[in-house]
């Protein structure tokens, strides 16, 4: 397969734009390096003038852009998800460059639906839209002016899968696309695994009295890092309802936890 076949593959999600002209700027970044797909959550103002004037050209993606409520609808088929975030935050997640980020989506985008993602204007992508993405994207600037426009960024990155597809970065992985493989599993599934996960560990008292959210978070780094198939991901459901059927069991006859039950060090 082409790498440049792949670049219409490749969801750009604007989150939460506040100004209508940086999603018609946006559009035009895309178009110009050959994306097609935009997808809008919660924007404050779309469809709007300024947008489809800015968008210079590129006023189909504003017609097919999807608009969505939340960052969970806007990804939950996809099996890949990176996260352009302008400054480290407090989510520990592996950090790629723009052009790292290229060469990991073209191929990831072979595979199923991918997505790469930016947040609002003036806060960028929270810490709860980050633990969605599989990594983050940091765009090299200045530290003592780092500010960059969102069309800019959504530019940049665009640019390096258009140079990164030209190059054909990735080809062997993406031509491994034609032969026989078990489907990534999405981000819906994904989530779906993490509440269900959250609830066999406290059906078992895995945490202790303690509330479990450092262990949940490196759980959900371990589990996106794996990038499981839908089937792994259903060997893992069956664990966790063996794991809670015995839990019931356990709690029914009335059995106190082992002597080696000990808690967890986060």
């Amino acid at each position: 397969m082409s790498m440049l076949a792949l670049l219409p593959r490749i969801r750009v999600v604007l989150v939460a734009t506040s100004q209508p002209g940086n999603i018609g700027s946006a559009a035009r970044a895309m178009k110009v390096m050959g994306l097609q797909r935009l997808a809008l959550v919660a924007p404050r103002a779309f469809p709007h003038p300024e947008a489809t004037a800015l968008a210079a050209g590129s006023d189909d993606l504003l017609a097919r852009a999807q608009v969505l409520p939340d960052l969970e609808t806007a990804i939950a088929d996809c099996h890949f998800v990176l996260g352009a975030s302008a400054r480290r935050r407090g989510v520990s997640l592996p950090e790629l460059s723009p052009r790292q980020a290229a060469q990991a989506l073209l191929p990831a985008a072979g595979q199923g639906e991918v997505a790469l993602v930016f947040g609002a204007e003036r806060t960028g992508l929270s810490n709860e839209e980050l633990q969605r993405c599989h990594a983050c994207v940091r765009i090299a600037t200045d530290p003592d002016y780092s500010s960059l426009n969102l069309a800019q960024a959504v530019q940049v990155l665009a640019y390096e899968l258009r140079l990164a597809a030209e190059g054909g970065a990735g080809a062997e992985a993406a031509d491994a696309d034609a032969s026989p493989r078990e489907r990534p599993a999405s981000s819906a599934e994904m989530e779906r695994f993490f509440r269900h996960l959250d609830q066999a560990l406290r059906a078992i008292d895995f945490h202790k009295g303690k509330d479990g959210v450092t262990i949940t978070h490196r759980l959900r780094r371990l589990f996106l890092r794996a990038a499981m198939s839908e089937r792994e991901v259903a060997i893992l459901h069956g664990v966790l309802s063996d794991a809670e059927r015995m839990a019931a069991l356990a709690s029914a006859v009335g059995e106190s936890p082992g002597p080696d039950d000990r808690p967890v060090s986060t």
